[in-house]
Parts: structure tokens; C-alpha cells; sequence
């Protein structure tokens, strides 16, 4: 897949065989209608990341359009780029309002890269970390301090001076080591953004980290008014993961939940027959109605 401007293609994707067929010529890129692609590199840690971008094809609105920032931009981005596409045709039908979608990715065609564990973690002694499936070391790990610097100091503030982006309805979406990221976000910076999409949370691999993230966070909003909203999800199949992935997600979103009164609107979401890859269309597509509703904060 492709990411570029292609304004000749607005009204839908173009798609042509890509290989040599045996009665005509090789074909032109599939292409995601109004999408680009740029590297950008952090100041900060000096990694680099691709970055994606779709727009919408309608006019902004005075406000401007909704922003999602998705993690592990390689595997999601097409998939939610085309779930908001078509149900935000229709808003007054579905509910889904135009976004503006920024996939945060890797330098690769790979849907994940092992760059993932330093951005989505915080610092963990090696003692405390879950057994390697199969044996062996993580990849380095713990930069997710340097990640949401590079998220918030720098990309955001120069995609808002380029796009029409509405700063008060910003969503942040993850599933796996990125839901986890998405989490310490919520838990050490909930202004950050309005709306938390965590999909299947690896909380396992840092629970005490996390514990002690939500007793700040406790701290930070008590008395306050915060005003955000996080969708939290599992798939069912994931129920027999040693990590505990289900009870875990679903515990972290009942203690959250006591923040009601502060603003934090939580929902938990377990998808039946559904599996940790297997999940995320149906992840995304929830995604999409969840963060874009014309009523959202």
C-alpha cells in the first residue's frame, strides 16, 4: 500500500493489478486517496518514525476535524483510515464525524517492529519482566517517557500548525504493548488528550508500574474536573492468555471508573470469539463510533 496526496483519486480508491499479468502490462500503486507519508525524527532520542496522515475530503469545520493519533501506525493505519471514510459519510446515520487520522509508524514494511517495546514502556528491572515466549531477551525497552515527548513537544505542534486539528478532541488509540502506552498516558498526562483507546492493554508486562501510576493519578485529578473518555477492550480468546489480559483490563477499567464524578467516562468492550490479532477490525471499527460521535468531548 501507498500513502500520498492523490486528489484525482477522491472519490475512492484506485486499484490496479501490482505484479506483471499474463495478458497486459504491470499495473499503477493501489493508493489511499488523500493520505501522505513523511519520515520525521526526534529531536529528543534521535529515532526515526513514519509518519501517515489522512484527511478528509470534506471542509473543515470552524473548529477544525477530530485527530486520532494511532500507535504501531503500520499495521492500523489503512484499516482505520477506510473505517472512517465510510461511516463518516453519513454522520446524521452512524454518528461518525470527519477525522483527520495520523498514524505514528516505523521505517518498515512490516506491520510491527521490535522498536515498539523502547517506545511503549517505561523503564522495568529485568528480574520483572514477563517470560520471553520462547525464550531468551526483549528487545531494548523503556523510552516511552522519550516517545510521548517526541508525541506531544514535536509532532503534535507541527501537524496543528500545517492541518485544521480541533485540540479539544484528540484521541490516542493502541492495542497490545501500545494499549499499555496508551495507559501511561492516560494515568501521567489525562489532558494529553480527550479520548484513550486501549486494545487489549499489555498491563502484565509492568503491573506495578502501573499501580503506582493510578495512585498519581489519583492524586493529580482528585477535586478536579478532567473530562475525558477511555473505551477499553479484550478480545474473549485472549481470557487464556497467562497474562491475565482479560481480568487485568477489565479490573483497570472498574478502578477507573470511580473517576465519574471527575469527568472520566470509561467503557470496556470484550469482543467474542475474537483473539489478540483477530481483534483489531472490530477494535478499530468500535474505535471509530466510540472516539467520533458528534456529541464526543
Amino acid at each position: 500500500m501507498v500513502y500520498r496526496n492523490n486528489e484525482q483519486c477522491s472519490g475512492g480508491i484506485t486499484s490496479v493489478p501490482a505484479r506483471e499479468a499474463q495478458d497486459g502490462p504491470r499495473g499503477s500503486e493501489v493508493v489511499l486517496p488523500r493520505t501522505e507519508q513523511r519520515a520525521m525524527r526526534s529531536r529528543q532520542s534521535g529515532r526515526e518514525y513514519r509518519i501517515l496522515i489522512a484527511r478528509p475530503e470534506q471542509p473543515a469545520p470552524p473548529g477544525g476535524f477530530p485527530v486520532v493519533y494511532l500507535l504501531d501506525g503500520n499495521a492500523v493505519f489503512a484499516t482505520m483510515v477506510e473505517a472512517v471514510r465510510l461511516q463518516s459519510r453519513r454522520p446524521e446515520r452512524t454518528g461518525v464525524v470527519p477525522a483527520i487520522i495520523v498514524g505514528i509508524g516505523y521505517p518498515t514494511e512490516q506491520p510491527f517492529s521490535a522498536e515498539r517495546y523502547y517506545d511503549f514502556t517505561l523503564p522495568v528491572p529485568p528480574e520483572a519482566l514477563p517470560a520471553k515466549p520462547g525464550g531468551g531477551a526483549w528487545p531494548a525497552h523503556g523510552g516511552a517517557q522519550a516517545f510521548l515527548a517526541f508525541i506531544e513537544e514535536e509532532l503534535k505542534p507541527q501537524l496543528e500548525r500545517e492541518l485544521p486539528i480541533d485540540c479539544g478532541r484528540q484521541t490516542i488509540f493502541g492495542h497490545s504493548l501500545g494499549g499499555l502506552f496508551v495507559l501511561h498516558t492516560l494515568l501521567s498526562k489525562p489532558q494529553a488528550f480527550s479520548t484513550y483507546i486501549a486494545g487489549s492493554p499489555s498491563i502484565h508486562w509492568n503491573p506495578a508500574g502501573i499501580a503506582e501510576q493510578e495512585r498519581g493519578f489519583a492524586q493529580l485529578v482528585k477535586g478536579q474536573a478532567v473530562r475525558l473518555n477511555a473505551l477499553i477492550t479484550v478480545g474473549e480468546q485472549e481470557r487464556a492468555h497467562p497474562s491475565r489480559m482479560c481480568d487485568n483490563a477489565r479490573a483497570f477499567a472498574e478502578r477507573l471508573s470511580v473517576w465519574t464524578e471527575q469527568g472520566v467516562q470509561v467503557e470496556f468492550k470484550e469482543f467474542a470469539e475474537e483473539g489478540h490479532i483477530s481483534v483489531l477490525p472490530l477494535l478499530v471499527s468500535r474505535a471509530v463510533r466510540f472516539a467520533l460521535r458528534p456529541c464526543s468531548v
